[in-house]
C-alpha cells in the first residue's frame, strides 16, 4: 500500500520559512522522480518542484530562488525548504512520484498559510 504524508505545515509570517517533509511507504523511493505540488483556495493544483532519483531538482518559476527540494533516500523521505515565503505560497501543499497519475495514492497535504 502507498503511503504518502506530508507535514511541517504552519502559520508563518511574511519572510518566514517552514520546512516540509514528504514521508513515504509502499513505493521504491529511490527509484521515482518525486514532486511537490500545491493548491491554493480556490486554484487549481500547480507544480512546485520535482527532484530526480540523482537529486537534479526543476522549480516552478514563481518559487525559483527562494524554494529548495531535497531527498533523504535512506529514509524514504522528501523535503521542500521554503524561505522567504509569501502570502501567495499559501496554499496546501501535497507529494507524489512524477510524473502522477491522478489516480495515485495521495496524502492528506499539509497547509501552509502565510500572513502578510
Amino acid at each position: 500500500q502507498v503511503l504518502l504524508q506530508e507535514s511541517g505545515g504552519g502559520f508563518v509570517q511574511a519572510g518566514d520559512s517552514l520546512k516540509l517533509s514528504c514521508a513515504t511507504s509502499g513505493i521504491r523511493f529511490s527509484s521515482n522522480t518525486m514532486v511537490w505540488y500545491r493548491q491554493a483556495p480556490g486554484k487549481r493544483q500547480e507544480f512546485v518542484a520535482r527532484i530526480t532519483t540523482d537529486g537534479t531538482p526543476t522549480y516552478a518559476d514563481s518559487v525559483k530562488g527562494r524554494f529548495t527540494i531535497s531527498r533523504d533516500n535512506a529514509k524514504n523521505t522528501m523535503y521542500l525548504q521554503m524561505n522567504s515565503l509569501k502570502p501567495e505560497d499559501t496554499a496546501v501543499y501535497y507529494c507524489n512520484r512524477y510524473p502522477t497519475d491522478p489516480f495515485d495514492a495521495w496524502g492528506k497535504g499539509t497547509r501552509v498559510t502565510v500572513s502578510s
